[in-house]
C-alpha cells in the first residue's frame, strides 16, 4: 500500500500558487453599475417550480469596452454556486427541495456589475427527496466544479508522496493533463478528461480546489470564519468514467476542512490493485485504513459516487456513508484530527499510477459538493 501525503503536509505550497480568485468581488450581491450592465435569465423563470438539477441559462451585456469578465449563479445562502468567464452562463444546478432567492450575476472589466435575481420552488419529487442521505433545503452545493476554475495539479512521487515542485506536467517522472469541455464520453456534454502517466512507478496526480476560505476559488474567502465554523456536513457527488480502470493502483475523493485550527482530512481511496476495496484516511496515524468495502467500478461505463461524511459537533470526523452505483456502505467510522493554521474546505481528486505507470484517463461529470 502506498502512502499518500494530504493537504495537512502541502497546503503550505498552495500559498504563492492560489492566490487568484477572478472576476471582482464575489462575496455580495452589490451592483455597482458603473457601464450600465444587464442580466438577461432565460432559464429558470422567476417565481417558478422547478424539477432538479435546475437549468441556468443566462447573458449579459455591457456598456463596459472591455466587455464581460464572467458570470455566475448565487443561492439563496448568498453562496456562489457556479461561475463562468464571458457573457454567457448554461449549467445545470442540483439543489436540495426547497424555495431558492437566487440571483445572477455579471462582472464586467470595468470594475461593474449587476444581477438579476431569480426566485425558484424546487419540488420535492423532483429533486429525489426519497434520497435519505440527502442534505435539507438549507444546503448549499457547488454544482459542475469539473467545469469550473480553480482547479491546480501537482505530481505526487514515491516514498514521500508529498508535491514535487521539480515535477512538470509534461513528465519524464510523473505527467498530468486536465482538459475541460469534452463532449464525449460525457452525461451533460461538458465532461472534464483527467490524465497521468510518466516514467516513475507508482507516480500520483492529485487535482486540489479550495471552495471557502484561504485562497478561495469561488469568492467565498469567509473573512470572519462563520461560514466554515458553522459547516458540519458535507456531500461529494460526481459521476466518471474510464476505458482502462484495471491501469489504476487507486482512484481517491477527499473532502477537506480546516477549522479553529484542527485539519478534518476525509480521504477516501477506491483500490484497484490488491483488493478492490475502499480505504480511509486515519488522520492521526498518517495512513491508509482498510474498510473491507468492496469498490468495483464499472469500466467503459459511467459510476455514480457519493461520499457523505460529518464532523461531529464535538469535532472528531464521522466517515458516513459511502454509495456507489447505487448501492450504499455505511462505515459509521469515527477519527480524531489533527492540528492547523489553516481556515477552510477544499476537495482533491487523486490517480495514483500502478506499477508499470501505465497511463489512463478518467473522465468526471457532474461534481457537485455540497455543505452545510
Amino acid at each position: 500500500m502506498k502512502k499518500f501525503c494530504l493537504p495537512i503536509f502541502f497546503l503550505g505550497v498552495l500559498v504563492p500558487i492560489l492566490t487568484s480568485c477572478g472576476g471582482g468581488s464575489l462575496t455580495s450581491h452589490t451592483t455597482t453599475n458603473s457601464s450600465q450592465p444587464g442580466v438577461q435569465v432565460s432559464s429558470p423563470a422567476n417565481n417558478s417550480t422547478v424539477g432538479s438539477p435546475v437549468p441556468y441559462i443566462a447573458s449579459a451585456t455591457t456598456a463596459c469596452s472591455k466587455g464581460v469578465a464572467s458570470m455566475g449563479v448565487f443561492t439563496n445562502s448568498g453562496t456562489l454556486a457556479f461561475k463562468v468567464s464571458g457573457a454567457k452562463l448554461n449549467t445545470s444546478l442540483s439543489l436540495t427541495p426547497g424555495t431558492y432567492n437566487t440571483t445572477v450575476q455579471e462582472w464586467d472589466n470595468c470594475g461593474g456589475s449587476a444581477t438579476t435575481p431569480v426566485t425558484i420552488t424546487v419540488s420535492q419529487s423532483a429533486a429525489g427527496g426519497s434520497n435519505s442521505g440527502a442534505p435539507p433545503p438549507s444546503g448549499n452545493t457547488f454544482s459542475n466544479l469539473h467545469q469550473g476554475g480553480g482547479w491546480t495539479g501537482y505530481g505526487l512521487l514515491p516514498l514521500s508522496y508529498s508535491i514535487c515542485n521539480s515535477c512538470s506536467p509534461n513528465g519524464p517522472q510523473v505527467t498530468w493533463a486536465m482538459k475541460q469541455g469534452v463532449s464525449s464520453p460525457s452525461m451533460s456534454g461538458n465532461a472534464t478528461e483527467f490524465d497521468i502517466g510518466g516514467k516513475t512507478q507508482y507516480a500520483d496526480a492529485l487535482w486540489n480546489n479550495h471552495l471557502i476560505g484561504d485562497f478561495s476559488s469561488h469568492g467565498l474567502p469567509d473573512a470572519d470564519k462563520k461560514i466554515n465554523a458553522n459547516t458540519h456536513n458535507f456531500t461529494y457527488d460526481v459521476y466518471f468514467y474510464g476505458t482502462n480502470i484495471p491501469a489504476s493502483e487507486a482512484l481517491e475523493f477527499d473532502i477537506n476542512q480546516f477549522v479553529d485550527g484542527q485539519s478534518f482530512i476525509w480521504g477516501h481511496e477506491c483500490r484497484i490493485t490488491g483488493g478492490h476495496q475502499w480505504d480511509i484516511w486515519d488522520n492521526q496515524g498518517q495512513k491508509w485504513h482498510p474498510t473491507g468495502i468492496a469498490c468495483n467500478p464499472n469500466n467503459n461505463a459511467w459510476n455514480h459516487l457519493t461520499i457523505q461524511v460529518q464532523r461531529t459537533s464535538d469535532n472528531h470526523l464521522l466517515f458516513q456513508t459511502i454509495t456507489l452505483n447505487g448501492q450504499t456502505a455505511t462505515l459509521n467510522y469515527y477519527e480524531s484530527p489533527t492540528a492547523t493554521h489553516w481556515n477552510g474546505i477544499t476537495i482533491n481528486y487523486q490517480m495514483d499510477g500502478n506499477g508499470t505507470q501505465e497511463p489512463y484517463s478518467i473522465w468526471l461529470d457532474k461534481l457537485n459538493f455540497t455543505y452545510w
